[in-house]
């Protein structure tokens, strides 16, 4: 894979401020799940959204399962 040079997110620039002080293993992970957790939480808001714009509703699901999309 060719890797280029691009700079670092300043998120990434936070995480590489964390680590320089030499965080325990436990602490990394309690790191991953919050960031998984935030990541999550956005998707569920962005999800949300559009489930409000387009007006779709579980039954819009049951349709999409069955293979009847309509959108």
């Amino acid at each position: 894979m060719l890797m280029q040079n691009q700079p670092l997110t300043s998120l990434q620039l936070e995480l590489l401020k964390i680590y320089s002080f030499g965080i325990k293993d436990e602490q990394l992970l309690e790191i991953k799940q919050l960031l998984v957790r935030y990541f999550a939480d956005k998707a569920t808001e962005e999800a949300d959204k559009l489930w409000d714009e387009k007006g779709w509703t579980n039954d819009t699901m049951r349709e999409w399962l069955k293979g009847e999309s309509n959108d």
